[in-house]
């Protein structure tokens, strides 16, 4: 993993998919506190070291009828009421503390409700320190003797750090100590606070053996709490004003250019051990907001978050220095996390500020809650839902952590007594749900490019020479006897410089001779000095040239080798993500053969259905084609029907109108004949009277034709005539017609006996009418006048 510039907090590199990235599930350990009284009743059951059973209360089987069933749950490992601060912290936190100094992340946090021990969980009492002093000492008895000075390492306020030079941090130290202390506020405490000796004794100290001793550490705290959804520092320094005490300012989020979320403005401090860490822990510790409640005497009214940051970076090349390379800086946290606990304000009975505090604090809880049930649902139905981390604080300042920044740990304790079992069983289901979701596994630091074992060398080196020194008993100079002893004995003997007489010409010149050999050979040694001198220095340079070759194949040897691990690890990671895309792929066909499945069911169902309209209709058609020839049918006898119905009238109307004026001329012709009869009979003339003819009655031909005609042809039936199914007709009348007729004899005799006698009486002929509808002989029926 390369390691982003200017020392900002660790990064996992560029976007990639998940499938790519190999994950561990949240790690969620459960802890049972002990009951406060031993006649309470106990509703937790240890079945073994990862498992815990929960069996509701009688009281409560008794509102329920008995049917509230036991629930077991599972968790990475259970500890029991006798399990020590120190058996938690080797199994929890141990494992965080060690990947803070291999430069990975890690969250830490507790969980449950009120007055279930979180607290004494992460800080812990006298004699009993917690997980977080217990992390300080480990980490502290790890790094103590690779920490580099005071500034050297400093924050630039954008969740970065920068590294200064050895004079900047000393100009930097003596600023600092040249500054007065600002007045601390005046406490109000009654009591000293904890020393750090009293919390972990001698025995159970605790560090850990992989450090690199090839680098620099320093160690930065930071300590804020989250109260009324609200970001505040507990280690910043307000001035005191007894008259108009200033409330703290809330301090904001920000993202930094690696996306990491940070607290903007908080103080980082540098501490040096352990007891200045842990002093530091407890005056922001004062400030922290706790109230008494029903169920607590001493209640976290806000979540607090105790940040551990580890700045690192190499030495150089001789491991005298540190190695000025902003890019090499390397920055890891633990997040040290004390959560208030949930409560019920129908217990606590909170009112005013306390309700207020208890609504922020279930809310921020319930926020958790929902975005471990999004992160799951996203995992394991392969969805992309949005995380609502913005909903609180707490969530988007530990967003990071769940995207894949570091490991993540949970602390659930739980209090056995049976009036918190419905608190308890909500905590449970939350702790069940948390292990199924997972977080991207930190990857290791990449290797430096310098020689391992450089500090080991330099300490060597000094020792050695330290070792030579203290051999000679000082440095090699000129002052030193035994070297002037040395030099003077393998000069030549000086002669006897006394001079008696003052001509005296030979002690001088003999001096003289000596002194120039002396000089002479002094010269000779000065050059075979510094002839052996260059010796020594080109074969140290020589052994300094094959030793730098020798790390170079090294150092070579060891970046092929890193290549090979990255392509085995990408290569590892490829068939991981070829094997769950083929998974995915795998669960896809089953779900496309199962809808497949279903669609074709439903097109055999609406094929059925469809068959099933078609003969429907079919029927349909058939009948309505039955019916219109039925209706055809009915129709056409309706219409020859009346056809021959209004031919029958028409004919029957004609006759009566032929007959009416038949019997006008029979009637015009009797009274012409009387007025004859009696214009002659008044003239007294002899000769007979001629009768006019009598005028023919209307021919009956054409009555017999049409009577012939309907003989012939069926005669149209009083009814309606209908098609059977047999292929028949039936009848349904619909009037009844009565017809009568009369002798013709009998009419024509009278017609005789009254041709006899003359013209018919005019009454008679009034009352002969032709009788319609009757047979061919077309009688008459003589009507009676009434």
């Amino acid at each position: 993993m390369q390691r982003p510039g200017k020392g900002k907090t660790p990064r996992r590199p560029g976007p990639k998919k998940a499938s790519n990235i190999e994950k561990d599930p949240v790690g969620v350990y459960c802890r049972i506190r002990p009951l406060g009284a031993e006649d309470e009743e106990c509703c937790i059951e240890m079945i073994s070291s990862s498992t815990i059973q929960l069996h509701a209360p009688d009281g409560l089987k008794a509102n329920r009828n008995g049917e509230y069933k036991e629930t077991q749950y599972s968790f990475k490992k259970v500890f029991g009421i006798n399990t020590t601060q120190m058996e938690l912290f080797e199994d929890v936190a141990k494992p965080l503390v060690e990947d803070l100094i291999h430069c990975k992340n890690g969250l830490l946090f507790t969980y449950g409700v009120t007055g279930s021990g979180k607290t004494f969980t992460m800080t812990g009492s006298p004699g009993e320190g917690g997980l977080l002093p217990r992390s300080l000492d480990m980490l502290f008895n790890s790094i103590g003797p690779f920490q580099a000075k005071r500034f050297v390492f400093k924050p630039d306020d954008k969740n970065g750090m920068e590294i200064q030079s050895q004079v900047d941090a000393l100009l930097e130290r003596q600023k600092r100590d040249s500054q007065q202390s600002v007045p601390k506020t005046p406490s109000s405490r009654l009591k000293a606070d904890p020393e750090f000796a009293d919390m972990i004794s001698s025995e159970e100290a605790c560090k850990s053996e992989n450090v690199d001793e090839d680098c620099c550490y320093s160690i930065f705290v930071s300590y804020i709490e989250v109260y009324n959804n609200y970001i505040y520092d507990l280690l910043e320094d307000a001035p005191f004003d007894p008259i108009r005490p200033k409330p703290p300012q809330s301090k904001i989020l920000r993202e930094d250019q690696n996306h990491n979320m940070y607290v903007a403005g908080c103080t980082e401090v540098e501490v040096k051990s352990t007891e200045e860490a842990f002093e530091v822990f407890w005056k922001g510790q004062k400030k922290r907001r706790i109230a008494n409640t029903q169920l607590n005497r001493e209640s976290s009214r806000s979540h607090s978050v105790f940040t551990v940051k580890l700045a690192q970076a190499p030495l150089d090349a001789d491991g005298d220095h540190i190695l000025q390379d902003k890019n090499q800086v390397n920055v890891s946290q633990l997040c040290l996390v004390d959560l208030a606990g949930s409560e019920r304000t129908s217990r606590t009975r909170a009112e005013g500020s306390r309700l207020r505090e208890a609504g922020n604090i279930n809310q921020s809880l319930m926020t958790l809650r929902t975005c471990m049930e999004v992160l799951r649902e996203n995992q394991m139905c392969g969805t992309n839902k949005m995380v609502p981390y913005r909903d609180s604080k707490v969530t988007h300042l530990f967003k990071n952590y769940f995207d894949g920044e570091g490991k993540v740990r949970m602390i659930v304790c739980v209090n056995p007594k049976a009036d918190d079992y419905d608190e308890t069983m909500l905590v449970m289901r939350f702790a069940e749900m948390t292990q199924e979701v997972e977080v991207a596994r930190p990857v290791d630091r990449p290797i430096c490019g310098l020689a391992a074992g450089r500090r080991q060398r330099n300490q060597a080196f000094k020792d050695e020479l330290s070792r030579r020194l203290a051999e000679r008993a000082g440095p090699i100079n000129a002052d030193d006897p035994d070297v002037l002893n040395q030099l003077i004995e393998s000069l030549p003997a000086l002669p006897p410089c006394e001079l008696v007489d003052p001509a005296d010409d030979q002690t001088l010149p003999r001096l003289i001779e000596v002194l120039e050999r002396r000089h002479r050979i002094r010269q000779m040694m000065t050059e075979k000095f510094n002839k052996t001198a260059s010796t020594l220095m080109s074969m140290l340079q020589q052994c300094e040239s094959q030793l730098n070759a020798k790390e170079t194949f090294l150092h070579d040897q060891r970046s092929k080798l890193s290549e090979k691990d990255k392509v085995i690890i990408n290569q590892k990671m490829e068939i991981e993500r070829l094997e769950k895309k083929s998974k995915t792929l795998e669960y896809k066909v089953d779900i496309l053969q199962k809808t497949t499945g279903m669609y074709e069911q439903d097109k055999r169902s609406l094929e059925q259905e469809l068959e099933t309209r078609e003969q429907r209709l079919q029927r349909e058609l058939s009948e309505r084609r039955r019916m219109e020839q039925r209706m055809q049918g009915m129709v056409t006898d309706t219409k020859l029907k009346w056809e021959k119905e209004c031919e029958r009238r028409v004919n029957a109307k004609q006759l009566e109108m032929q007959n009416k004026l038949w019997v006008k001329d029979e009637k015009l012709k009797q009274l012409k004949a009387i007025v004859t009869e009696s214009s002659g009979g008044a003239g007294g003339s002899g000769c007979p009277i001629e009768r006019p003819e009598r005028p023919e009655r209307p021919t009956r031909e054409r009555d017999r034709n049409i009577a012939q005609k309907r003989s012939a042809s069926p005669s149209p039936l009083p009814g309606n005539v209908f098609k059977t199914r047999g292929g028949g007709q039936a009848v349904q009348f619909t009037d009844i017609e009565t017809l009568k007729q009369e002798c013709p004899t009998a009419s024509s005799r009278k017609r005789r006996s009254g041709s006899g006698e003359g013209p018919a009486p005019m009454e008679d002929i009034e009352n002969r009418a032709p009788v319609a509808g009757t047979s061919a002989g077309h009688g008459y029926q003589k009507r009676r006048k009434p």
